[in-house]
């Protein structure tokens, strides 16, 4: 029997206790009005960082009613996220002329802002090592 070199056997060590500790957090959006396009998801592990700078992002087809988004690989911890519905496919979320959002859009927890969008701590959530299941609506 061949023996793998120490440092290739801490290396894979490492790499399997990271992704075991690794959890999914698993987003239900409810009242999608339209298949067309993508829901987009950003994920925030910060105030900091909160809707500058994700530490995950992904998205899915649009499905009229609810669609269900899946970020795989978070460490357990706080997170807030941030949803839109890119309807028109252009990556990016349309406003109006005054920055209002002219595509509809979610934050963790049904979170709202005062005259822009909502603060972190309003968002947050932690997700533990077994993952988490979320349900979130979509506002116009």
């Amino acid at each position: 029997m061949r023996h793998l070199p120490a440092t290739i056997f801490c290396a894979c060590a490492l790499l399997t206790a990271s992704l075991a500790s690794a959890a999914s957090l698993t987003i239900r959006i409810d009242d999608v009005r339209s298949a067309d396009g993508t829901l987009e998801v950003a994920v925030y592990n910060s105030a900091g960082a909160f809707l500058k700078k994700s530490v995950a992002a992904t998205g899915a087809k649009a499905v009229q009613g609810s669609t269900t988004v899946i970020v795989n690989d978070l460490p357990p911890g706080e997170y807030a996220y941030a949803i839109f519905h890119d309807a028109n496919g252009n990556g990016k979320m349309d406003t109006n002329m005054i920055g209002i959002p002219t595509e509809d859009y979610a934050f963790s927890n049904n979170a709202f802002g005062k005259m822009g969008p909502p603060k972190f701590d309003a968002a947050k959530f932690t997700v533990p090592a077994a993952g988490l299941n979320a349900t979130v609506s979509l506002k116009p």
